[in-house]
Parts: C-alpha cells; structure tokens; sequence
C-alpha cells in the first residue's frame, strides 16, 4: 500500500467521511459521531496513528462483533468522587465522553473524581480527552493499558502495553496545557502505520522476538517496543498497568485481545482518570502556573511540551488535513457498503 499521495480535506469533511464510513456499516450514530470526531482529532494534532489508519480496523471489529457497535454504556458511583464506568466491549470514545462529562461535574461538586473505566477498547489520542477536563478549568490526569507490547526490562517477553499518560492543565488566556506520551518510544500504532504502508521503521522503535533490534514494521509487531527510559519506563508501564487495569478490573496487558485483528476476543482494556478542581480556583491556579510555564517558553532552546501539537491543530483548522489517499480510497468504499 502506498502512502506518498495524499488528499486534503477540511475538518467537517473528514469527520463525515468518517461518519459516513460507520454509520453504513452498522455503528449507531452517536458512537459513529464520537469515534468519527476522535479519529479526526487524532489526525489533526499529527498523530497519524490514531486516525484514519484505524477506520478499516475498528470497521472489521465491529463487523464480527469484537466491537459491541451499539454497546450501552453504564456507570455507576461506588464513592461520592468514584465512577465506575463499564464500556460493555462498545467503542472506547462514547464511553469516555459520558465518563468525563460526569466527571466534570463531580469534581466541580466535590474537588476531585477518579473515573475507572473497564471492558474498554483502543481510546486513540489521549491528548483530546484530558483537554476536554482542562477546557473545563480542572486538572487532568489520564493512564491507559494496551494489549502487551512491552517487555520488563531485561526481559523479552511482552508483559506491559505501551500504557501511555496524558495530562492537562488550564492555562490563562491560552489554549490548555496538554502532555501526552507513550512509554514505548513511539506510540504502536506508527509501527502498524509503516507496515500498511510497506515502510521500514527507524532503528530503536523496537525489538524482534527474539531480542534484535529491528526495522521491520511486522518483525517488531511480533517482538517488543522498546521503553522510553530504559528501566524506568518499564517501572512506569507498571504502575500504569496497576491504575488502569487491576483498579478498573479490566483485562491486563496479556490477556487483552488484539486492537488491530477482527477475530479473537474483545481488548477488554482500561482507562483511568483523575480530574481535579484546583483548591483556590482556576483563576488562581492559573496565574500561578503563568510565570512557570513563562520560565520555559523564554528559554533558550528549550520548548514547551504540547507546542508542535498546537501548531499542527491550528494548521489543520485552516488548511485541512493531508490524509494518504488508500486510507481515503478505503473510507469511501466503506462509506458506500450497505451490508
């Protein structure tokens, strides 16, 4: 599959396309809305991984019912700042929203709310979820676990996802503040990326299965990522893996089906999300973090976390995105199929 040309297409289009593709494959309309907007969300901050790349993958899933298409999400309050959010195997993105929009409120009532979601699937960016609470004056922290891709360190065999965490934070007169990074050094879904588009990976991505260096896309699907931090990105993928899935009850890293292939059974993964309302306010609060950020934005050579991420969304609201056209070639056939 080529990737060299491209397409462009306006935000509202794309978002359409995408719409278009689910709804005519047998997704509900509101989880086709959320998903169709987090894909393209994804696609605009520059995290190609979790765009259209996903589309035929999520379709094929939902198709043989290893996505539940129109999956009831449930939630449940077992503490006054505690939500229990079960996906039911649905589509990760309109569980998440009804889980923040809940979340919000709670922490507004009472400081703090820890959301615990379970039986969750691929969740995409975690940037455009942690930004929703921000937007909302709270502080924001997100830990996520994936089917394993990561071995302990010194080890070979996989244990730990690639168990990425996301921050946010509102700032003054600004757009939040707004971390996200995987604790592989590149998110799996690039690596999934090249070996759809036929492209070798770049050498330190990842490890064959027996312990090689590699810059194969599909040797390193079937070996190890390798860990930001050497040991101590193996000790946060842990802590990760204990926050969202032995807290949620979700499957752990192991025992968590595929994200990308249509048969076996459902991820069954975990999200876990604190938010919090700063105690003296968010005026407060954000005047108080200004002079710090300030500290490193005048720096020199230095850069603000979250910056390239803001110039690419802001590109991408006035230019459109440049999507590769067999991703968009494979959308409209989608968008056209009535089963």
């Amino acid at each position: 599959m080529y990737m060299s040309e491209t397409e462009t297409l306006s935000l509202p289009d794309a978002r359409d396309l995408l719409f278009r593709a689910f709804t005519a494959n047998g997704v509900p309309e509101g989880a086709a809305r959320s998903t169709a907007d987090a894909l393209v969300a994804a696609e605009a901050e520059g995290q190609v991984g979790h765009g259209f790349s996903r589309l035929e993958d999520y379709v094929a899933q939902a198709r043989s019912g290893k996505i539940v298409a129109g999956a009831e999400v449930t939630i449940t309050r077992p503490a006054p700042t505690t939500l229990l959010v079960d996906a039911g195997h649905g589509f990760a993105y309109p569980a998440l929203e009804r889980a923040i929009d809940e979340g919000i409120a709670v922490a507004r009532e009472l400081g703090t709310a820890a959301i615990a979601v379970t039986r969750s699937h691929h969740c995409g960016a975690l940037s455009i979820h942690v930004e929703r609470a921000a937007k909302a004056g709270l502080v924001a922290m997100m830990v996520v676990n994936a089917p394993a891709a990561i071995a302990p360190w010194g080890g070979k065999t996989p244990l730990f996802g690639t168990n990425p965490i996301a921050f946010a934070t509102p700032r003054a007169g600004s757009a939040p503040l707004v971390i996200d990074l995987s604790l592989s050094k590149v998110a799996r879904g690039k690596v999934m990326n090249a070996k759809k588009a036929g492209k070798p990976i770049p050498e330190g991505w990842a490890l064959d299965a027996a312990g090689n260096p590699t810059t194969d896309a599909e040797a390193a699907l079937g070996g190890t990522m390798v860990p930001i931090g050497e040991a101590k990105g193996t000790a946060l993928a842990l802590m990760v893996e204990i926050l969202s899935a032995v807290m949620t009850g979700a499957a752990l890293s192991t025992e968590a089906g595929s994200f990308f292939s249509a048969d076996g059974p459902p991820p069954g993964v975990g999200q876990f999300l604190t938010l919090w309302r700063p105690p003296e306010g968010a005026e407060a609060f954000t005047a108080r973090l200004a002079p710090l950020l300030a500290q490193i934005e005048t720096m020199e050579g230095a850069r603000l976390p979250g910056t390239r991420r803001l110039a690419a969304l802001n590109a991408a609201q006035a230019h459109g995105i440049a999507v590769p056209r067999a991703y968009l070639d494979g959308a409209r056939r989608l968008a056209a199929t009535h089963p």
